[in-house]
């Protein structure tokens, strides 16, 4: 990604990153995007670095992308329901890192079960951070639940934030360690 600057076009809400704290960024100040991945955007304002969603990509002057889902129309089964759900987690991005969660090692449980109504389903995500003090915790764990949400078929998200065990490079997948330089 190009650290070209930008000027922001309208105030925009962003992430302090790694604190995660809400800021608004006005209308005027200069960019420099490091990252755009999975929907959202990693930029840098005098010196700081925030996390802007997706939905704001405007305000960088960037069109807005709706992101499709691979379900198509027609009757879903629930192997093709999981199957979308883990492309969904592999769009969710650390904003300081450029490797997704799910090959980060950072995704240790996804449990899919059908409710009562119809095509309807229950999605239980147990993750990590890299870090357990990281700030952006709750960003990344709203992140994983908006984007399963947005599912159809899927009426019911539960993401926790869990710590054992203690991750490590260790869990990441060699393409990401290979991405990462770490190999």
């Amino acid at each position: 990604m190009s650290s070209e600057p930008v000027i922001l076009v309208r105030d925009v809400e962003a992430s302090v990153v790694p604190i995660g704290t809400k800021v608004t960024l006005q209308k005027g100040e200069t960019a420099h995007i490091t990252q755009s991945l999975g929907g959202s955007h990693t930029v840098v304002v005098n010196g700081n670095m925030f996390r802007i969603e997706g939905r704001d990509a405007d305000a960088l002057g960037l069109e807005v992308v709706q992101r499709k889902t691979g379900l198509g129309f027609g009757p879903v089964t629930q192997e093709q329901l999981e199957k979308e759900i883990w492309n969904q987690l592999r769009s969710c991005f650390d904003p300081e890192i450029p490797v997704n969660i799910v090959d980060l090692g950072l995704i240790y449980d996804c449990h899919v079960e059908p409710l009562a109504a119809a095509n309807s389903y229950k999605v239980d995500v147990k993750m990590t951070l890299t870090a357990p003090g990281c700030g952006m915790g709750p960003v990344l764990q709203q992140d994983v639940q908006n984007k399963l949400i947005s599912l159809e078929l899927v009426d019911d998200v539960n993401v926790e934030l869990v710590w054992e065990p203690q991750w490590n490079q260790g869990m990441m997948t060699e393409a990401a360690k290979l991405q990462l330089g770490l190999l």
